[in-house]
């Protein structure tokens, strides 16, 4: 099973819909998804409340200890794929969480308050020594912001791609208990969408065969 971890101790950067988004997505490519929520606001368990598809399912976690048993019991029913939404404040879960992903994403909107708030972030992923990826969220549909963003970004590390636009159909989507790619599926949102957990997927992959070269 694989572990996406979305962590930034940025409130407001979108950890919610794009882990929903995400989710939602691969489990339309062949995955079978669950969504951990850490978070106490509970926007992901809400959401689900709204759902009338069982799938993906999601069950609300706290504490380190509770997430890992979590993801050893969904490891053994067979699960292909976890994602975790963490909280926007520093603990011991999104420490946790860090942990136990293969891929940590790390949500930033185009502003310069958002990119700097990433930093401890980052910090605490490089410490664990995690594969981690900044993706470009609720980015305006043209701006020179994005591009200074992007650049910025890539110094730090890597970008997903692509940048995702704030669009209503998130938000729609979101309230209607879906995933965007199911609310709206051939809307520029679903496009973005789809393309991302593309990436995040090659990604995974990329990383897991560089292992077995070493091994």
């Amino acid at each position: 099973m694989k572990t996406i971890a979305l962590v930034t101790q940025k409130g407001g950067s979108g950890k919610s819909t794009l882990a929903i988004g995400l989710a939602v997505a691969a489990q339309q490519d062949g995955e079978t998804v669950f969504i951990l929520e850490t978070d106490k606001q509970g926007t992901v368990a809400n959401w689900a409340l709204r759902r009338t598809d069982p799938d993906p399912a999601v069950d609300r976690v706290s504490g380190g200890a509770e997430l890992d048993r979590a993801l050893a019991l969904l490891a053994s029913k067979g699960y292909t794929l976890a994602v975790i939404d963490t909280p926007g404040v520093d603990s011991v879960t999104v420490t946790a969480a860090i942990r136990a992903a293969d891929l940590c994403l790390i949500p930033a909107r185009p502003s310069p308050a958002d990119i700097e708030a990433a930093n401890p972030t980052l910090d605490a992923i490089r410490k664990l020594g995690k594969e981690f990826a900044f993706v470009l969220n609720q980015a305006p549909v043209r701006s020179y912001r994005i591009n200074e963003a992007s650049s910025a970004l890539n110094m730090w590390g890597v970008l997903a791609l692509p940048h995702i636009v704030q669009r209503n159909d998130h938000q729609d989507a979101l309230g209607a208990g879906q995933g965007v790619t199911e609310f709206s599926p051939d809307s520029k949102a679903a496009e973005e969408i789809r393309a991302l957990w593309a990436w995040v997927k090659k990604r995974m992959r990329g990383s897991e065969n560089e292992l077995r070269a070493i091994a």
